[in-house]
């Protein structure tokens, strides 16, 4: 007879950036069901927050959500404050998820603003919410960076500025992970490759999503859930021993 597994993250404190929809709010759900207590993080959209939140309470998880632009290191500091406030001073997972394309603009179409403005979002914001975590994680804690296949491929058109965030993401999870390392706190980054969400519904085309769909080997799109199930199981002490990976997670579209 078969035995579920479970990833063991009762009692554990986990912040989800950007956790009110898509890929995010995936995460966040999956956490708790493992038993972590979650702080959703979200900017703008407060009604898809407590549409996060509701679902991780029907389920018998607990949670709380925290608006904060995580762009800006006051806003961080805000989250961080709200998340001991409630849960006290460790925090055992980060999962920074905050990002976005923005617009799909070639580099004669952008100005220097469009380009900081998604660098910001992307690679600023990893980095400010991970350096107020830092100390008040302890060993065996562990961050995930939601980066992308745009990292390691450039992206589709228009996706430059996108693009070069998330491989900045990937190289910034390499040289954390040597950096805490010896405090036993892991760091990796998933690569998304195609996953069905409202970011592909906006940015990319039918046509283009089954043209990718079919040139991927397992024939189809990734969905959010499989992505969170990446995350919680890296989460856990089974992985103990992976850290700075940058993991594809495309079906097969591209090998790293």
């Amino acid at each position: 007879m078969s035995k579920t597994t479970h990833m063991n993250l009762k009692g554990k404190i986990a912040i989800v950036t950007g956790g009110n929809r898509d890929i995010g709010k995936a995460i966040s759900i999956k956490l708790a069901k493992e038993g972590a207590k979650v702080v959703v993080n979200y900017y703008s959209n407060e009604a898809n927050a407590k549409e996060t939140l509701n679902a991780i309470k029907s389920a018998g998880g607990e949670a709380i959500i925290v608006k904060a632009d995580v762009t800006k290191k006051s806003e961080v500091d805000k989250l961080i404050k709200e998340t001991i406030g409630n849960y006290g001073e460790t925090i055992d997972v980060l999962v920074n998820n905050t990002g976005g394309l923005v617009a799909r603009k070639t580099i004669a179409e952008m100005d220097e603003a469009f380009f900081d403005k998604v660098i910001k979002l992307n690679l600023n914001s990893t980095f400010l919410v991970t350096q107020a975590v830092l100390p008040h994680m302890k060993s065996g804690a562990f961050i995930v960076n939601i980066a992308s296949q745009a990292g390691r491929d450039g992206g589709g058109g228009g996706s430059i500025a996108y693009a070069t965030s998330k491989g900045a993401i990937m190289t910034f999870t390499r040289g954390l992970a040597k950096e805490v390392g010896p405090k036993n706190i892991r760091v990796n980054a998933l690569c998304p490759g195609m996953i069905a969400t409202t970011f592909h519904d906006t940015f990319t085309t039918d046509e283009v999503r089954e043209k990718v769909a079919g040139m991927t080997p397992l024939r189809r799109e990734g969905s959010a859930d499989e992505i969170a199930n990446a995350v919680a199981c890296l989460a856990s002490s089974e992985t103990s021993f992976i850290t700075g990976a940058n993991i594809d997670i495309n079906g097969g579209l591209v090998f790293s």
